[in-house]
């Protein structure tokens, strides 16, 4: 009915007491350092705002703090852009950077058509 093995049930109720559930499908209470969701719209607010739209959370961080605010953790902050999936990938004024294909200069088609050395 539990969804559980009796083996399991045993494992659970030893040592005197019964053990909490452990499976990754129960329920668990919200941690209580969590970000509210003011929390968590201040910090998009803060991150959107125009002085610091191009500036990655490594640099946002420190500005706030020479400023006596403290609103979340860089770790915090670079998890936050990343559930967005808009804001975390090219924070800046400057282009995103391309890739290009190296172009292949020697291509040998047969023996002893390329040569190079090592002078060190």
């Amino acid at each position: 009915m539990v969804g559980i093995s009796v083996r399991t049930y045993e494992r659970w109720c030893s040592e005197g007491g019964v053990k909490e559930d452990r499976r990754r499908s129960a329920e668990r209470p919200a941690p209580k350092n969590k970000l509210t969701d003011e929390e968590y719209q201040s910090i998009i607010n803060i991150v959107n705002m125009p002085e610091f739209a191009d500036l990655p959370p490594s640099q946002i961080v420190p500005a706030l703090a020479n400023r006596g605010i403290y609103i979340a953790s860089e770790s915090t902050m670079y998890r936050i852009l990343r559930k967005k999936n808009m804001q975390q990938h090219h924070r800046g004024r400057s282009k995103p950077p391309e890739k290009s294909k190296l172009p292949i200069t020697h291509i040998a088609k047969a023996p002893n058509q390329v040569w190079s050395w090592d002078i060190t």
